[in-house]
């Protein structure tokens, strides 16, 4: 047996990520979920999506844990600097999209206009303590890894990275998926490279706090 457990069906993983794939476009073309608005929507979809990972993933808690045992420390300081470097990356991207492209202005104003109506408490809390993390649990730390045990890791990195940008297409929004298809590769690349889900937690968490709360573009 893997030391990693036994590899997911290809079915399942294919059903894993059409579930989350349609939850997704749900809420990005409707703004929320049913009865739940976007970030209840967002919050209850990865968590769900997370719990049944590590259901169906019996090496993934085991991963994860000996991977927070090692080099926590130095996985969040490379975490934190990665996160400075893509947000880095957005801003450079902001200035040269106004120029490109004349919905611009309209489409990053349509991003975050999803915080309407929602405390920035309730956002902070689920983007720190759920979407941020579960997003990389869910995408690089399940989807990736094992369509990458499965067929080789470059098509694991190639197929996450398209899903991830793919499901962000319901909105209509160019500029979203854009920035979707530029996470979805740094990210990508960064589990590739250290394969660490907790280094990639810390980036994604404290892009999302920063480019959402701290300091929006």
């Amino acid at each position: 047996m893997n030391k990693d457990g036994p590899r997911i069906r290809p079915g399942v993983l294919i059903g894993i990520a059409a579930a989350l794939a349609l939850s997704f476009a749900a809420l990005f073309r409707f703004g929320r979920l049913g009865p739940l608005d976007f970030w209840w929507g967002m919050g209850l979809t990865i968590a769900l999506a997370v719990g049944l990972g590590f259901a169906v993933d019996r090496g993934y808690a085991a991963r994860l844990s000996a991977d927070a045992r090692t080099g926590a420390a130095r996985k969040t300081a490379w975490g934190l600097a990665s996160a400075a470097l893509l947000y880095a990356v957005f801003a450079s991207g902001r200035l040269a999209a106004f120029k490109l492209f004349p919905f611009a202005a309209s489409g990053i104003a349509s991003v975050y206009g999803l915080k309407n109506g929602a405390s920035v408490l309730r956002i902070v809390l689920l983007l720190g303590l759920v979407i941020g993390p579960g997003e990389e649990l869910v995408w690089r730390g399940f989807l990736q890894e094992n369509l990458g045990r499965g067929l080789s890791r470059g098509w694991g990195f190639a197929l996450t990275a398209l899903a991830y940008a793919l499901v962000h297409a319901a909105s209509g929004n160019v500029m979203l998926v854009l920035a979707a298809g530029v996470c979805g590769v740094y990210w990508g690349v960064m589990y590739r490279i250290f394969r660490s889900p907790v280094l990639n937690i810390v980036s994604h968490t404290a892009w999302d706090l920063f480019i959402f709360i701290v300091r929006p573009l």
